[in-house]
């Protein structure tokens, strides 16, 4: 087991801090909280070990969760790095593009692993269906949330929209052509609504809406590739995948049959996976461990989580124009 502790006691610190208390792979060694109100109510409610410094912490420990907020991820991972701990970081993975590529290049030099919390990735309508998204072409994502002063001070791009752009980013095996993006501030000081085109190098073209001021929260994505349909929704938790092949000859009385101006057919067959229920949060605390333990590249690397926040930015930039 790997002794590991958490940097930031907030309402996600909580919860990171109870699954890592409940996890086989990890021994809970404490916590360390600036607010000293917040840090000692938690020890007490919870009986979890209280650091005094983010230091002793570290020392303490193998693995560094860093669940504080994202104007100090930089220096939490830098500190963490410089010891030689693994670390976990919440996304975005830094506040600046440069603070990211200074974590990757610290990561390398002092040979510890490190994975980003874009927690969709662990999403089991997402796993289900992850092996059947092979060539996207098109990919349209709405991202819609209830309003939250939690989060409102970064734009929504950063709060919502980057677990879109990570999702896309993983699926989708090309570069980054273009970028369109128009934001809105409604009552934010930054962009509450958003949308962005991406277009890539091989063709593929992705459209993203992310909005925090919503009646209604929604998180559905749908992948459209060579006779495939592919809709995931994060929220709920289901997934369909409705999928084409060349028509029998003598179709069924119940096939869907498709028929084109060439007149070629076409059936229409479902093939929804099944969905195992999970604890996403659980399962990528966990595969990290594994990552350490074997000695493997993590699920969503450091890299990853630079390449997110990148293409964020970009999107970010595009508003100002």
């Amino acid at each position: 087991m790997l002794k590991v502790g958490v940097l930031g006691a907030g309402h996600l610190g909580k919860i990171h801090l109870r699954l890592l208390n409940q996890s086989q792979k990890y021994d809970l060694v404490g916590f360390y909280d600036p607010n000293s109100d917040n840090a000692e109510k938690v020890a007490k409610e919870f009986g979890y070990q209280k650091f005094d410094t983010i230091a002793d912490l570290i020392a303490a420990v193998d693995v560094v969760d860093i669940v504080t907020p994202t104007l100090s991820h930089f220096e939490c991972a830098k500190e963490a790095i410089k010891a030689g701990k693994h670390i976990f970081i919440e996304k975005p993975i830094a506040n600046t593009i440069e603070e990211a590529e200074e974590i990757l290049q610290l990561a390398n030099q002092y040979n510890v692993k490190g994975q980003v919390g874009h927690v969709e990735r662990f999403n089991p309508a997402f796993t289900a269906t992850k092996a059947k998204i092979e060539n996207p072409m098109f990919i349209e994502t709405h991202r819609l949330a209830e309003f939250n002063p939690r989060g409102t001070d970064v734009p929504v791009v950063l709060d919502l929209m980057i677990h879109d752009i990570d999702v896309i980013l993983s699926v989708v095996k090309s570069k980054v052509k273009n970028i369109y993006a128009s934001g809105v501030s409604v009552i934010s000081d930054t962009p509450d609504i958003a949308n962005a085109r991406i277009e890539f190098e091989n063709g593929c073209v992705a459209n993203l809406t992310s909005s925090r001021i919503s009646m209604k929260n929604m998180r559905k994505s749908r992948f459209f590739q060579k006779d495939a349909y592919i809709s995931v929704d994060f929220l709920d938790k289901v997934c369909e995948v409705v999928k084409m092949k060349d028509a029998p000859e003598i179709p069924g009385d119940f096939d869907m049959i498709l028929q084109n101006a060439e007149g070629i057919k076409k059936q229409i067959y479902f093939d929804n996976p099944d969905v195992a229920a999970n604890n996403a949060i659980l399962d990528e605390l966990e595969t990290f461990a594994e990552a350490i333990n074997n000695n493997t590249t993590p699920v969503v690397t450091l890299e990853d989580g630079t390449e997110a926040l990148r293409v964020a930015y970009k999107i970010i930039e595009c508003f100002k124009k």
